[in-house]
Order: C-alpha cells, then structure tokens, then sequence
C-alpha cells in the first residue's frame, strides 16, 4: 500500500504518469519537463501563465526550469525495484529493440506520413502529435481528459475491455479468473466474492514475484537434474565397466572349461588311436608270418614239380621219398579285435560328461546336495570330471588341488556307479526287503500283500478325482472335464489364486486322502519331461523347493528324457527304463507306503515310498515337455 500511495504522489498532474525528468514551479508542484512545456507552448497568451495544477499565476515564463535530483533518484529507485534489469545480451538487445522501434503516429493527422505522436488520451484510446493534442489543453471540453494523458503507447486498442471498450486499469488475483479489469467489471468481480482487485503495476509487481519464486524453484530442479544426470552417466560407466569384467571372467571360465574338455577329447582320441595301433601292428606281424607261410608253401610246390618232372625212376623215388618227410603246417589266423572294454570306457566317459552338460544347462536351478545317491551338475562338478585324467603337463591351466578333484571325482563317479540299482523284478528288492522287516508284522505284511496283488485286486480300491483348476500353473491346460493336462507356450488368463502354482508347471487334485486305501491309473502320451507323485497341501507354491520331490512334502517318479528318477526332499534314486504308458499310483494312507507300478499285461513294480504321513495327501503332476499329456483314467 506505500508503494501504491507513493506511485499516486509521483504521478505528473498532467498525463498522470509516473515523472519523467521531473521539474518543479516557483510554486513547488512537480510535472514532466515535456508536458510542462508542450503546455504551455500550447497557450495563446504567453504572458499569462499558470501552474497547470494551483493556477498560480507568472508574470513571465521562467529561465530555466531546476530538475528535480531528490525525485529523479526516487524514481530510478522504483523503477529498479519494479522491473529486473535485463542483463549482457539481453540489455543490449532491449536498446537494441527500443532503438529500432517506430515512433507512434497520430490518429488525427490525415496527411501521409502522419506526424509523431507526443502522447496519448486514454479517454479518446487515440494518440495526438503536439499539433492536434492542443484542444486537448486549451479546450475546457477535454479538461477531464488531462488526468488520463499519457506517453504515446502502441496497440491502444489492446490495453482496452473487448466488452465494455474502457481501458484496463485493474487486475483480479483470483485464481480461477485470473483476468485484466476496467471500472465497469469491477462490480461483476466484486458480486463474485473475489479480492479486492489489484492496480497494474501491483499486480505486476506480485506476478514478477511468483514467476522468480518459480524461477528459483526450477533452477533447484534443474541443478537436481544435471546432477541426477551426472550420477546416472557415472553408474553408466561403471555398470559397463562392472560387465567387461565379468564377461572378461566368464570368458576365461569357457575357455578353461573348453580346455578341460578338449583335453578329455585328445586323450580320449589318443587311447582309440593307440588301441588301434597296437591292433594294426598284431595284424602286420600276422601279415609277415603268413607271407612267410605263404613263401615255405611255394617253395614246397615248386620242389614237387621239379620231383614230378624227374624222367628216372630211381631219381624220382629217392627224392619223392625225402618230400614226403616235409610236413606242411595248417594256415591259422589268430583273433585280433580291438579292446571292447577299453573302448566302452572311453565312450562311457564322453557320454557321462554330456549328460552331465545337458543337465546343468537344461536345469541349472537344482541344487546339489551332499547324501544324494546321484550328484546335481554344476560347473565345478564339470570341471572335476573333465579334468579326471587331466595329464601336469598338458594345456590345462594349472592347478594344485588337482590330484585331489580327482581323487573325489573319481570316488562320486565309483558311488554312482554302486549307487545304480540292478533291474528289478516283480518282487521287491533286497533294500526295500530289508526296510519292509524293519517295519512292524501287520504293516510288513500289507506291504508284502499289496506287492503281490494283481490288477484286477488292485482295481477294489479304485478312486475317482479330477484336477484343481484353482492350482494350475498358467502354462498348464486342463481339459476333458479337469482330468487330461498339457502344457503350452502361452500362459492361460487364470485368475489369482493362493494355491496356484507359480514356479513350475504343475497341478494337484481337487480331492485329498486322509485315510484309507485308493489306487489310481493316469496314462502318458509321449512321456518326456513329466512327472507323477503325491504332496501334501502345505507344499510351497512358489520358488524351486515348489517343484515335486524337491522338497519334503511330496513323493513323486520323474520322466527325463530317457532316464527315470525317484524324487523325495530333493534326492533322487535312478530307476531302470520302462516303456509302459500307463503308471497305477496306489496310496495307503495307514501303511505309510505309496507304491508305483507300470501298468501293462502285467504289472511291474517301478518304485515304492514308505513314510509316516502327517497330512492329508493329494495327487500331484507336473508336466514340461509340450508335446506331453497326462490323463487320469476313469477306473471302475
């Protein structure tokens, strides 16, 4: 508000703009140097003059009109504070504009060019040369039009109400309007419960606040962002340095590997090359001995045809005498072949370390536990048995544990050997004997029993279930009334479930078994990558302990590629290949006993788990390979 008054008070009286090279009468007002004397230029009697503002009569023009100095300051002050410099380019650019800009043409002059304006009537919104702003100060009409002359301005038309042609001269700091104001749309604003509107240059003022509030608001976002920017190009650099290093190191760890195994090649390569020359080198010593043959042989012919073709008698009887002396020796060709068991082991060898190979990179997320009967691969299991045979010398990167990877390569491979089970008949094997007598008689006995059943007694305890929908794993399909499953590529629109499956593509049945007896029979179409068991209701729905046998909550035998496995609590026991399509599943709950057969023209007994159960039990499938399906056959 003291700035508003003391704007007032600076005001010339003439063109009610702020002073501009302020002057002051022997009478003590203050006006524009240019006003004061267009005005009285203007007057038809220079001999009386008057201050335009007191009517304080002269006697005579004054010499010289005193700048006002103390005035000057002040407003050069207000003027600073009211506006912010423009600064380097931005000043001289501002000269450079106001230097280059037109000056304001009359509205009155009708000749071409018309002549410079020297103000502008806010009350006619028209601007007047010195020639025709005259009525304006000498006519009594236009006196009312004195308080509203200012400086010529451009664009009147502009700074005028586009509804009432009034001029501007109030702003509204509403926020919703937010809009430039003339005295007929103050009442409007003020019906609308709005503040009390603003003059120009304080809303000016306010505005130029808010905008270098904002301004200094975004330098700090823009100093965050260079910042953010730079820690962003400094983790760049250092997230691309961090991966030439490991890829440096991964690269070194194939290149090791590809040594290890190339050196298995060419020591592999080397043996089938050497039982191959010690073979060759027998074949050529058999080749001399029967050209030598061959030549004693000749020899003997030749002697019987000089004998046959003796003219005398006596001659030929005496010599005929001594050839039949001459035994001849039977032509024999010793057995030589290649060492078969020498071979077998090389071969053997290669083929374990592609297996191997094959299940590390098929399933690198099995863990390897220590007690299993066959150990999970791994790279340091590759490297142990690609450097069993490793020679010091070779081109193997050295190392000083060698001999004792070896050593227990050498010994885990001896343990998987003996770890192996003999094929096994209808009857059970003398492990499984061994544990069934460590059981008690009764349950010994319904175990040797359910053992010795045939189908057909089987197929008394047949039960019927179908599988939860609520539980399958979204690449799984369920089909055929919930008791068929496939896997596909594209994951299925299932909703959210607790229970669903979200590791591994596996699904488990709507029904439970809490006690009792029940058998059932699924059928496997092309049956690679699945597997068959039972789980408790408890067992994990997410992560790699969710898969079956992986965890001690499920029992299950595995089909993987070519090879069968047993799996409980992440062990596994190697089964022989079967060929049967259709596995029975018979659980009994008291006994403690699930047993798997394969199901054909006779049943064949595949494998057997024997535990305490402590929940309630549910079939459980898990499936992978896409070309696979599982059905559960309708029993009667």
């Amino acid at each position: 508000m003291a700035s508003a008054c003391l704007s007032e008070e600076l005001e010339c009286p003439i063109c009610l703009s702020l002073l501009r090279s302020p002057v002051t009468t022997p009478c003590g007002h203050n006006f524009c140097r240019g006003c004061l004397q267009a005005l009285w230029q203007a007057s038809s009697s220079p001999s009386l003059l008057s201050c335009p503002q007191c009517r304080s009569p002269f006697d005579a023009r004054p010499s010289a009109l005193a700048t006002n100095s103390l005035l000057c300051r002040v407003l050069e002050q207000m003027a600073e504070e009211a506006r912010e410099p423009p600064e380097g380019g931005q000043r001289a650019a501002a000269a450079a504009a106001a230097a280059a800009a037109p000056p304001v043409p009359c509205d009155a002059c009708l000749g071409s060019p018309p002549s410079e304006a020297t103000h502008s009537c806010l009350t006619c919104l028209a601007s007047f040369c010195a020639e025709h702003l005259r009525p304006h100060l000498q006519s009594p009409a236009f006196r009312q039009h004195h308080r509203l002359l200012r400086p010529p301005l451009r664009d009147l038309p502009g700074q005028t109400c586009p509804e009432h042609g009034r001029l501007l001269d109030g702003y509204c700091p509403a926020p919703l309007h937010a809009a430039l104001l003339c005295p007929d749309c103050r009442p409007r604003h003020q019906g609308l419960a709005c503040p009390a509107p603003l003059a120009l240059p304080q809303a000016r003022a306010q505005q130029q606040l808010q905008l270098k509030k904002k301004m200094t608001e975004l330098d700090g976002l823009n100093k965050k962002a260079l910042q953010s920017l730079d820690q962003v190009q400094v983790q760049q650099k250092q997230t691309s340095g961090i991966a030439l290093q490991k890829l440096d190191l991964l690269k070194s760890e194939f290149l090791e590997m590809i040594a290890l195994i190339q050196e298995v090649e060419k020591e592999c390569v080397k043996k089938v090359l050497a039982e191959e020359k010690r073979v060759l080198d027998k074949y050529d010593f058999v080749s001399k001995v029967l050209g030598k043959k061959k030549n004693e042989i000749q020899g003997e012919r030749d002697q019987i045809e000089m004998v046959l073709s003796e003219d005398d008698d006596i001659a030929f009887l005496r010599k005929s005498a001594k050839l039949g002396q001459m035994q001849i020796k039977d032509v024999f060709i010793p057995k030589i072949d290649l060492d078969q068991k020498l071979i077998q082991t090389v071969f053997s060898k290669s083929f374990d370390l592609k297996e191997t190979l094959k299940q590390y990179l098929t399933h690198p997320e099995r863990k390897e536990k220590r007690g299993s009967s066959q150990g999970k691969p791994n790279l340091q299991t590759v490297k142990k048995n690609t450097s069993l045979n490793a020679p010091k010398g070779g081109s193997v990167p050295a190392n000083s544990s060698w001999e004792t990877s070896a050593k227990e390569a050498a010994a885990a491979t001896d343990t998987k050997r003996r770890s192996r089970p003999a094929k096994r008949s209808q009857s059970p094997s003398r492990k499984e004997r061994s544990s069934s007598r460590s059981l008690p008689r009764t349950q010994s006995e319904t175990l040797e029993t359910f053992l010795n059943k045939s189908r057909e007694e089987l197929l008394e305890f047949a039960t019927k279930f179908s599988l939860d929908y609520n539980t399958a794993h979204e690449k799984v399909i369920i089909s055929e009334k919930n008791t068929k499953m496939s896997v596909s590529d594209i994951p299925q629109n299932y909703s959210y479930h607790p229970h669903r499956f979200t590791y591994c593509s596996q699904v488990v049945a709507f029904q439970c078994f809490k006690k009792g007896i029940y058998y059932w029979e699924v059928e496997i179409e092309h049956s690679n990558f699945c597997g068959i068991g039972i789980c408790y209701g408890s067992m994990p729905r997410q992560g790699v302990d969710s898969r079956l046998g992986r965890n001690s909550s499920s029992w299950c035998i595995e089909w993987f590629n070519a090879r069968i496995s047993a799996w409980h609590n992440d062990i596994e026991e190697c089964l022989p290949n079967t060929k049967v399509q259709k596995i029975g599943v018979l659980l009994n709950c008291k006994g403690g006993f699930v047993i798997f057969f394969g199901v054909a023209e006779k049943m064949t007994l595949l494998h057997m788990f024997q535990a305490q159960f402590t929940e309630a039990l549910y079939p459980a499938f898990w499936i992978f390979s896409s070309g696979t399906t599982i059905s559960i056959s309708q029993l009667k």
